[in-house]
């Protein structure tokens, strides 16, 4: 079994939330409407709703329950992508222009406001308290770690352990959360879910660092976004803190890398020789090792749920994030 097949199993029930997203982005302003509509429309393989849908396909898996979740949790996505586009001024995401580049800043966060207020407004449509406060968490761990990201930007003397809480609250926690949601609306015992919370968590730690290393290693066209863009922006990742261990931070090329990260005069080819030399180091390979050891521990705990093709599939997932090239 591979991502292909539980896309083909899943695929009736992922289409009704696709279609139930488009309904909840309408807008009144025909343009404003026509680009939130492409943005839902390129919004990749749904791995969180996806994610949602798997937690609780072992146990008592009820769709109609799970529906209001499962678009919630793409709707929360899809708003922190908005404003995140906002602090890094994206012209990008998905390989199509972003609301950044299109209005202004204020119209721009109140559109994201206006997703996010939605995805809160279809987790409380499950009429379930504790899928509620999990919602409630992801969207704080979210915010933590997108502060996290704004005022560590550019700041080399940061730890792994640094980095590892920045992007569990802006990558990991709603991995975490979504495979909470779907556990509990599952019906599953609080062993299991709590289990399969660590599994997202897990899943969602090896997701982020891996995009963090096709950043650095593949194209604009391959990943929708500029190449190298952590690197402009003086996003410190796992990649750039494991080529200055690796490299024990001497040399000219460490000295390069400290200047592009730090923004000071840095040409398109600092920022291209930069991305180059940490691709030669090795750094890129010990992420990847990284990442897959947050694979291993996401398998993990699938111990503690019933063997069968929900748990399999979930295993699925689970490679499928240190496989992606996008």
């Amino acid at each position: 079994m591979d991502l292909s097949d539980v896309l083909s199993v899943m695929r009736a029930d992922v289409a009704r939330v696709e279609d139930r997203l488009r309904e909840e982005v309408r807008v009144d302003f025909p343009f404003v409407g026509e680009i939130l509509q492409g943005l839902i429309e390129a919004g990749g393989k749904r791995l969180r709703p996806l994610l949602l849908l798997l937690a609780a396909r072992p146990f008592n898996y009820v769709f109609e329950r799970l529906l209001p979740a499962a678009v919630g949790v793409e709707l929360l996505h899809t708003a922190s992508l908005i404003h995140d586009d906002t602090v890094d001024k994206a012209m990008l995401r998905r390989g199509r222009p972003t609301l950044n580049s299109l209005f202004n800043t204020e119209t721009v966060i109140l559109l994201g406001d206006y997703i996010f207020a939605r995805s809160a407004m279809m987790a409380a449509a499950t009429q379930n308290p504790r899928v509620v406060q999990v919602f409630a968490s992801s969207l704080a761990h979210i915010c933590d770690g997108q502060l996290r990201e704004i005022f560590t930007a550019r700041e080399l003397q940061q730890s792994i352990d640094d980095y590892r809480k920045r992007i569990f609250g802006k990558t990991a926690s709603l991995f975490a959360g979504s495979a909470e949601m779907g556990a509990i609306l599952g019906e599953a015992n609080d062993e299991q879910i709590d289990a399969l919370r660590r599994f997202g968590g897990h899943l969602g730690m090896a997701f982020q660092i891996v995009d963090d290393v096709l950043d650095l290693r593949e194209s604009t066209d391959q990943i929708g976004k500029p190449a190298g863009l952590d690197l402009r922006q003086g996003t410190i990742t796992l990649p750039t803190m494991l080529f200055f261990q690796l490299n024990r931070g001497n040399g000219r090329h460490a000295e390069l890398v400290r200047r592009v990260v730090g923004g000071h005069d840095a040409t398109d080819e600092d920022y291209a020789t930069a991305t180059a030399v940490i691709r030669e180091s090795g750094a890129l390979e010990h992420a990847l090792e990284i990442a897959a050891e947050y694979v291993r521990n996401a398998k993990e705990e699938l111990r503690a749920i019933p063997a069968g093709e929900g748990r399999d599939m979930l295993e699925v997932l689970a490679d499928h994030s240190l496989s992606r090239t996008s």
